[in-house]
C-alpha cells in the first residue's frame, strides 16, 4: 500500500507544531545527547487532592484564547479556583504575577517583547492577559515548562530578585533550575527532555497546592491522556504521565480543532468531468523548506460527493491534520502544489471514511 507521499507525511509534523510549543529562543543548538534523554518521569507519591482540568490548544488562535477565558472567568467566579497553570517558564509566569499586582502593564509589555518569533506574540494573547488581570484579578500564574527566553526574561527576573533581597530565596532557586532546564533543551533539541520537565515542574507546583483544584492551559500536544510525546512517540507526554499520579482527578478536553473552525476567504468555480463546482477556497500553505516545492492552496467543491465516490481511487491518503480546515465524511477537495519552478501539481481527495493507521484520512481520487 502506498501510504502518504514524503512531503505529505512531513507536513502533517508542520502543521500540528502550533500546537507542540509557543517557545523559542535564540541561543538554541541541535546537537543530541542520550545522557539528557530520560525515558519519563517516575511515579511521584501523590498528596494534592485538588482536580486538574487541563485545555489543549493552537497556540495564538484568538477564539481559542476567548474560550479559554471564558472557562477560567467560570472557574474562577463560580468554583473559586485561583490558580492557572500555563505552558510558559517558571519566572515568566512569576513575572505575570508582579504585573498582577501592578498598576501598570510595563512587565506584560517587557515579556510580550520577549516572545517576538513565536506563536504567542500576538495581540490576542496579550489580550487574553489583561482580561485576566482586569476581571480575574486574584489569578496566580504558574509557569511549568522549560526556560524559554531564558536570556532575557529570565535575566530580567534574575535581577529583579537580587534587586529586592530575593538572591536565596525558592524563587531564585527555582528561576536558576528553570534557566537551566532551558539551557539543556535548546542545547539538544531533546522533546522527551522536556515533556519529562514540564510533568516533573507541575507536579512540584501541584504539590504545593493541597486540595486546591486548577486549570491547566497547553498546547494539545501534552494535553492527551492517551497520547505519547509527539516527536518521537517514545514516551507518555505530559497528560499522560500526570493521569499516572493523579488518575480520575485530572480532565482533559482538546480545543485546537477550534483552529480550523474558520469560512472560505472565497468562492471560485473548478470543472470536474464537465461540471463546474461552486469551490470554496481555503488558503496558501507555506512550503518552504520542502524540495522543488513553493506552497500549496486548498478548495472544497460543494455538491460534488456523490459525482465523484465512484471514480477510481488512488492508494494514496491525506490525514486531515493537513487541512486547514474542518473535514466532515462525504466532501471533495482540489489541492493544487506550486513547486519553485512554477508549475503546479492538481490532486483530487474526497472524505469516504477512510483510517490511516487510526487517523482519519481523505483519499485520492483520479479525475482524468
Amino acid at each position: 500500500m502506498l501510504i502518504v507521499q514524503t512531503l505529505r507525511l512531513a507536513l502533517i509534523v508542520v502543521f500540528v507544531a502550533s500546537s507542540l510549543t509557543a517557545c523559542s529562543n535564540s541561543s538554541a543548538g541541535k546537537s543530541a545527547s542520550k545522557s539528557e534523554h530520560p525515558t519519563r518521569v517516575p511515579p511521584a507519591v501523590a498528596q494534592a487532592s485538588g482536580s486538574i482540568y487541563l485545555y489543549g490548544e493552537a497556540h495564538g488562535v484568538a477564539k481559542i484564547l476567548d474560550k479559554e477565558y471564558k472557562l477560567w472567568s467560570q472557574y474562577y467566579h463560580n468554583e473559586g479556583m485561583r490558580h492557572l497553570f500555563v505552558e510558559l517558564s517558571y519566572f515568566t509566569a512569576e513575572y505575570l504575577n508582579i504585573w498582577m499586582q501592578s498598576d501598570n502593564d510595563d512587565i506584560l509589555e517587557e515579556i510580550y517583547d520577549d516572545w517576538e518569533g513565536t506563536l504567542i506574540h500576538n495581540p490576542h494573547t496579550k489580550e487574553f492577559y489583561k482580561k485576566i488581570k482586569d476581571n480575574c484579578p486574584e489569578t496566580i500564574f504558574h509557569g511549568t515548562d522549560v526556560g524559554h527566553q531564558y536570556d532575557t526574561t529570565g535575566r530580567r527576573f534574575l535581577s529583579y530578585l537580587t534587586a529586592n533581597d530575593l538572591g536565596g530565596s525558592e524563587k531564585y532557586t527555582l528561576t536558576m533550575e528553570a534557566i537551566q532546564q532551558g539551557q539543556v533543551y535548546y542545547r539538544n533539541d531533546n522533546g522527551v527532555y522536556r515533556e519529562n520537565k514540564m510533568t516533573e515542574n507541575f507536579i512540584r507546583e501541584f504539590e504545593k497546592l493541597g486540595n486546591e483544584s486548577v486549570m491547566g492551559i497547553y498546547g494539545s500536544a501534552h494535553t492527551g491522556l492517551d497520547e505519547l510525546d509527539l516527536g518521537t512517540q517514545s514516551i507518555p507526554c505530559m497528560a499522560n504521565q500526570l493521569q499516572e499520579n493523579y488518575g480520575d482527578n485530572i480532565y482533559s478536553e482538546n480545543l485546537s480543532w477550534m483552529s480550523k473552525d474558520i469560512e472560505p476567504s472565497r468562492v471560485d468555480y473548478i470543472t470536474l468531468h464537465g461540471k463546474e463546482y461552486k469551490a470554496s477556497y481555503f488558503g496558501k500553505q507555506d512550503l518552504t523548506g520542502f524540495k522543488d516545492y513553493a506552497y500549496r492552496e486548498f478548495w472544497r467543491l460543494e455538491d460534488a460527493y456523490d459525482d465523484v465516490k465512484r471514480l477510481p481511487l488512488v492508494d494514496n491518503y491525506l490525514p486531515y491534520d493537513n487541512y486547514p480546515m474542518l473535514i466532515k465524511t462525504g466532501q471533495v477537495f482540489v489541492i493544487n502544489s506550486t513547486k519553485t519552478d512554477g508549475s503546479v501539481n492538481r490532486d483530487y481527495y474526497l472524505s469516504n471514511g477512510q483510517l490511516l493507521e487510526g487517523v482519519n484520512s481523505t483519499q485520492q481520487f483520479t479525475a482524468d
